[in-house]
């Protein structure tokens, strides 16, 4: 019998009209551990599963969730509402187009939702244009299941609410006690770092470019990750979403170091719009070119991903503000120095 059947039952009991229970941070967040089906519509979210040794569980997928390798054989259960390869430009004007006419950027594959019948679908209310919405997840689920689901929505905009998130689903999937030993041997990592830059004053600016055209600058967690690492974040508050900037702000704030890391794009895919960047007038005159300190990282795989690898990005940038102190082998792969 499960611990929590008679909180399960009463919540199923008050929303008569619906087929799931809807979990928030938080709020009710345990469920019954014979849950065992699990649809992730969110990378990171993907990742806590398969980390937390969950992955047997999962059932369905995301068209984004790549990572690991060995989920990509499930069934895909959301798509989006634009064609592959558009440049920045054509991907932001699409988007904008989108969300005026109220619609959504992702479509939730209903059928193939109710065919899986999860126990537990995960997904996110932190951004509209980065993953399948919440409201999305909602509406495609309402009344539509054979049988009660949990959502388990995500909102992460700090290191703290990432961590704080996966003991979240540890706790909704039945195994809180793995939760908060994974979420430790993370921190452990991060707190390495900060041991090790305890003493050192010299706090390079740091420009996070999260998008070329129109440009970005990277929010939400990125600044705090950028300190934690030895430098100082520019143009963008920690904990506030990525600010549209002109490029006018990049000159006027000359940053030491400058890191491109579109969400979304992989090293080779922000190759193929660098010239944005290096067109700009005074490129070459800003400090971060003329020292030969511009570099590219996987986006995709790891800073805009709020998920277990978010320490590997803090790593990352570890390795690029102070390469004397850090060593941690994601040059090549997780990041690259950009050679104007």
């Amino acid at each position: 019998m499960c611990e929590y059947a008679d909180d399960l039952n009463e919540l199923s009991n008050s929303k008569k009209n619906r087929t799931f229970a809807h979990l928030h941070i938080c709020t009710f967040t345990y469920i019954c551990t014979s849950m065992k089906r699990i649809i992730s519509l969110l990378p990171s979210a993907t990742e806590i599963v398969c980390a937390l040794g969950l992955e047997e569980n999962l059932v369905g997928r995301s068209h984004e969730c790549d990572y690991p390798e060995s989920i990509k054989h499930l069934p895909v259960c959301s798509e989006a509402n634009f064609p592959d390869g558009m440049s920045s430009m054509a991907i932001d004007v699409k988007v904008k187009e989108i969300l005026a006419d109220a619609l959504s950027v992702y479509t939730v594959k209903r059928e193939v939702i109710k065919h899986l019948s999860p126990d537990v679908v995960i997904t996110q209310a932190q951004c509209e244009v980065c993953a399948v919405s919440l409201k999305d997840v909602e509406e495609a689920l309402e009344s539509y299941l054979d049988k009660m689901a949990v959502i388990v929505s995500l909102q992460p905009d700090s290191l703290y609410d990432i961590f704080n998130d996966i003991i979240t689903v540890a706790k909704a999937l039945g195994v809180a006690d793995k939760g908060k030993v994974y979420v430790e041997d993370l921190q452990e990592r991060v707190d390495i770092i900060r041991h090790k830059l305890k003493f050192i004053d010299n706090k390079p600016t740091v420009a996070c470019i999260e998008w070329l055209e129109p440009m970005m600058v990277s929010g939400n967690w990125i600044p705090e990750l950028v300190s934690i690492a030895g430098g100082t974040s520019i143009l963008a508050t920690a904990g506030k979403h990525s600010p549209y900037i002109q490029w006018t702000d990049i000159q006027n704030a000359d940053p030491d170091i400058i890191i491109v890391m579109p969400c979304g794009f992989p090293i080779e895919r922000t190759m193929r719009e660098i010239d944005i960047l290096l067109q700009q007038p005074g490129f070459a005159d800003l400090k971060a070119v003329k020292n030969n300190r511009v570099y590219i990282a996987d986006g995709n795989q790891y800073f805009n991903r709020p998920g277990p690898r978010i320490v590997d990005s803090v790593e990352i940038l570890a390795e690029i503000i102070n390469p004397k102190q850090f060593i941690f082998g994601y040059e090549g792969t997780g990041w690259i120095k950009f050679g104007v």
